[in-house]
């Protein structure tokens, strides 16, 4: 039985006891990782580089990666560290900063995909609007709002999860600082303080989920009074990567969070935890870059700049 007080450590969840799985384990951490960083990188640079994506959809894109790239940096890297070096702890500091940053950009995330909803919604069903309604300061804004309001939560959280007395030991059974498995640590009469918290934290999900779904409400049934059926596809088309990232992000997270206890086990947390904090921010941009052939050009303009010198190997192949 142990404190808070007197607790300097926390021992991370092990994915595996032999050597060579754990090597398995950092390679494949590793090159999702990489994956993730790459793709969300060429997002950034895409977007940042060519003035025919200095639009609102793009500059919440842009946001989107950032937050997706500070996600999966937060929780990944000290998983690979500890697979390659067989360790399992995590200093109390640093857990306290990992579950910060973690439901900071996670909560943004939410917070942002709320506001591309809006802009889906404005853009869709009232154009004419789209240039007053969503300006460079009212982007800027909304933008700036989806980042507060994760520092908000993730402050609130953070503070109330490690002001706890924490009376279960210091073994945390996941790959990552997760505020539901520190819970699990604290005194039985202190959890019940924590539940106040994550109720606020539901009524705000609730509340922005209910958003998203009046918001897509409205844009079908705009996009189902469109006269052509080509007019229809291309209404779609611009909505259906936001919808696929929503999907996966609410999905996955709220079977994190929400999942009866019954089902509840080692592995199976485990594998909801990779799910929601691994796969969308690998995925994202794979999804919004699928189909969206501005973008795809712009990468692959980029990519030519970055390896071939820019507009220099055209010019020198036209002479």
């Amino acid at each position: 039985m142990s404190n808070s007080s007197s607790i300097t450590e926390f021992l991370l969840l092990a994915f595996a006891d032999t050597r060579e799985l754990q090597l398995l384990h950092f390679a494949l951490f590793l090159g999702i990782y990489l994956a993730a960083l790459l793709g969300n990188g060429l997002i950034l640079t895409a977007v940042a580089c060519d003035h025919r994506l200095h639009t609102p959809m793009y500059f919440f894109l842009l946001n989107l990666a950032l937050l997706d790239m500070g996600c999966i940096s937060t929780t990944v890297p000290k998983a690979m560290a500890n697979s390659l070096w067989d360790t399992r702890d995590i200093s109390y500091t640093g857990c306290a900063v990992q579950v910060f940053f973690f439901f900071f950009l996670f909560s943004a995330e939410y917070s942002l995909l709320t506001v591309m909803s809006y802009d889906r919604y404005v853009a869709i069903c009232k154009p004419l609007h789209y240039g007053t309604l969503l300006g460079s300061r009212a982007c800027a804004q909304m933008a700036a709002a989806a980042w507060g309001s994760g520092v908000l939560c993730a402050l609130l959280h953070t503070a109330n999860t490690f002001s706890l007395p924490l009376c279960q030991g210091n073994a945390v059974d996941q790959f990552f600082c997760e505020i539901t498995q520190i819970l699990k640590l604290s005194c039985s009469h202190s959890y019940f303080r924590e539940l106040w918290v994550l109720m606020g934290g539901i009524c705000f999900a609730s509340g922005c989920f209910v958003f998203i779904l009046f918001s897509y409400v409205q844009i079908f049934r705009a996009v189902l009074r469109i006269p052509s059926e080509q007019g229809q596809h291309k209404a779609f088309s611009t909505c259906l990567p936001h919808l696929f990232v929503v999907s996966l992000f609410l999905s996955t997270g709220m079977f994190a969070y929400l999942k009866p206890p019954s089902l509840s086990s080692p592995t199976l947390d485990l594998l909801v935890a990779v799910l929601y904090s691994v796969v969308p921010p690998t995925f994202n941009p794979l999804i919004y870059s699928m189909r969206n052939k501005e973008l795809k050009g712009a990468i692959r303009k980029g990519i030519s700049w970055i390896f071939l010198n820019g507009d220099k190997l055209p010019l020198f192949l036209h002479k």
